[in-house]
């Protein structure tokens, strides 16, 4: 048989059922295992990606959908060079991997037409439905149930420990950083197991854009910086996206020292056998004292907090204007000014540096 794969973590499954000598092509962001860097690439991104910003992604992003554009290119040529009997493709997200909108032309370029197995998961049980469906279409059934099997006593193994945990953090999953977005899909099953709870996260559907107010009202304990589609390397060049947003410094999770950058694009963002690994790191992160991480060492990163500018400052609210606005512990007026009379700011605890400059004034002009 011969196999066309358009999705990561389909590469992933072809793999752990021994299927890689059937693999003839694959896409650009099929890096695992390493095998399958080896194979001929069918796609490429059809915007530059790499030379953008988190802002810009987004946008540009978001626009190309809105016009009906494609983010991925398919080499048509080469695919029927490549003679596929089966293609593997999602219609899941139209981001993150070459959806069946990028297919319509190709198949119909190709004689005979492969089978097409659609990958389209929305859940841990619905990846392992994938893998099956994977076998049964490969003649591999049997490998499939023993690999799924493996890998379901691993999440049991996770979820009897946690079992009986008396107290079950507040865990912020985050998959963008500007804008920020929540988790989806099959992460808030992950975190569930782990240990932990994220109310932000929308189980089993799209992860969406909120405001940061929403995390602020959901102060996480446990903070998990898992931008889709980024490596632990790219994850960790953004982490200035987050130590600017108002309130960081007050963030529980950021007092205590527990804000972790990982490898989203291994362990959270792919539909595949490794998002049991990322489950299992999920609980390392929540319950350190119950699980340890026996995988690799560049799966994830504290992030420093304590001598950041973000960690010194405090949210406020203006008890003149009624504002919120973030206070320098050891800066802000209430340290260098002697108090305000009643005249300049009632009952004053505070002032934002608005409210500050016109308090100020009005002392210098009552001044003889």
């Amino acid at each position: 048989m011969r196999i066309v794969s358009f999705l990561p973590a389909a590469t992933e499954m072809v793999y752990a059922l021994g299927l890689g000598d059937q693999l003839v092509g694959v896409s650009h962001e099929c890096d695992f295992p390493a095998a399958a860097k080896t194979k001929p690439v069918l796609v490429r991104p059809a915007l530059a990606l790499e030379k953008m910003t988190l802002r810009e992604i987004d946008v540009a992003v978001a626009e190309r959908i809105r016009s009906g554009g494609s983010l991925y290119q398919v080499d048509e040529n080469l695919l029927c060079e490549l003679k596929p009997d089966l293609i593997l493709t999602q219609n899941l997200c139209q981001v993150c991997a070459t959806s069946g909108n990028d297919l319509t032309v190709a198949l119909k370029l190709l004689q005979p037409k492969p089978e097409i197995l659609w990958m389209t998961p929305h859940s841990l049980a619905e990846i392992f439905e994938n893998i099956c469906e994977l076998g049964q279409a490969t003649g591999r059934s049997n490998a499939a149930e023993t690999f799924i099997a493996e890998r379901r006593e691993r999440l049991e193994t996770i979820a009897e420990q946690a079992k009986n945990i008396s107290h079950r953090p507040r865990v912020f999953c985050m998959e963008w950083a500007d804008p920020v977005y929540c988790a989806g899909h099959w992460v808030p099953e992950m975190v569930q197991l782990a240990g932990g709870i994220d109310e932000l996260a929308r189980k089993g559907t799209d992860s969406v854009r909120i405001q940061w107010t929403d995390v602020l009202k959901w102060p996480p304990e446990i903070l998990i910086f898992s931008p889709c589609g980024f490596n632990l390397e790219k994850a960790l060049e953004q982490v200035s996206h987050l130590e600017a947003q108002l309130g960081w410094g007050e963030l529980p999770a950021v007092r205590s020292g527990r804000v972790y950058a990982v490898d989203a694009n291994s362990y959270f963002a792919r539909p595949g056998p490794r998002v049991v690994d990322g489950t299992e790191l999920l609980a390392h992160l929540i319950h350190p004292e119950l699980f340890d991480w026996n995988g690799p060492d560049d799966a994830f990163r504290s992030i420093p907090t304590s001598n950041s500018r973000a960690s010194k400052m405090r949210i406020k609210t203006c008890s003149e204007c009624g504002q919120a606005f973030e206070c320098k512990m050891g800066g802000c007026w209430c340290d260098d000014f002697p108090p305000l009379p009643p005249s300049a700011a009632p009952g004053a605890d505070c002032l934002c540096p608005g409210c500050l400059a016109k308090a100020v004034e009005h002392v210098r002009a009552e001044k003889p």
